[in-house]
């Protein structure tokens, strides 16, 4: 009896660290415990859509037009994160940047917020970097994570700095997910 429960244990573990996430790794973005939700929306394409070659490294590589709604009167600046969790070597960010003005909520093609500062993306550059998933590979997912902050970040250089500079100070959250594939 022993022996056996020793086995369904080890194949319980086995089936949770496989059958978890994406095959590119967990997304780093942030678990903010929002009670609200906000809306995160595009133009260019639906939630769970195709992102527009436009948007891409195959195309001009400017940022999709982003649209939010629901945001909590409280809100001082808005944060946004977009992540491939399908990256071969774990998951990798498009866009990074927080203090937007939560009074700019229809987001232009190829520009930041008012008052946004930008991280560095994956690509080791500031702003935007569009999909670019490796040839050949299935369709990526894009998530498009927004945050409500109550107040100004001094600092989010990474998705972890993010997450710490969130803890306690999102007042809301929401995602917009878009497919690439080359």
């Amino acid at each position: 009896m022993q022996r056996r429960l020793v086995v369904v244990t080890a194949l319980a573990a086995v089936a949770l660290a496989a059958g978890c996430g994406h095959d590119g790794g967990a997304s780093s973005a942030p678990d903010p415990g929002a009670a609200r939700r906000i809306t995160l929306s595009s133009p260019a394409f639906p939630d769970g859509g195709t992102i527009p070659r436009r948007f891409t490294c195959d195309g001009e590589n400017v940022s999709p037009p982003l649209t939010l709604s629901g945001l909590p009167s409280a809100t001082a600046t808005v944060a946004l994160l977009v992540e491939d969790p399908d990256a071969p070597h774990g998951t990798f960010v498009h866009w990074l940047l927080w203090n937007a003005s939560p009074k700019e909520t229809d987001w232009p093609v190829g520009r930041a917020p008012h008052g946004a500062i930008q991280g560095r993306n994956g690509f080791g550059k500031p702003g935007y970097g569009g999909p670019c998933p490796p040839r050949g590979h299935s369709p990526h997912h894009y998530v498009f994570s927004a945050y409500a902050v109550d107040r100004a970040l001094s600092s989010a250089a990474s998705p972890d700095d993010l997450a710490h500079a969130l803890r306690g100070h999102t007042l809301a959250a929401g995602t917009l997910t878009g497919r690439y594939g080359r």
